[in-house]
């Protein structure tokens, strides 16, 4: 389970990474991007809630 959360939150801090290209190169970033945050962040509180109960 670590592994996975460790996973999780590689994959959160890349898409950040991505986001705050966009925002440099002076894009505006797309709605969908907000979602696919949100869902990426939801992923890594349940599964950190899930690891803490299992413990």
């Amino acid at each position: 389970m670590f592994y996975f959360l460790v996973a999780i939150a590689v994959l959160l801090l890349a898409y950040a990474a991505v986001l705050v290209n966009f925002v440099r190169k002076g894009r505006k970033i797309p709605p969908a991007a907000y979602l696919g945050l949100a869902v990426l962040n939801g992923l890594i509180l349940a599964a950190i809630l899930a690891w803490a109960i299992a413990r």
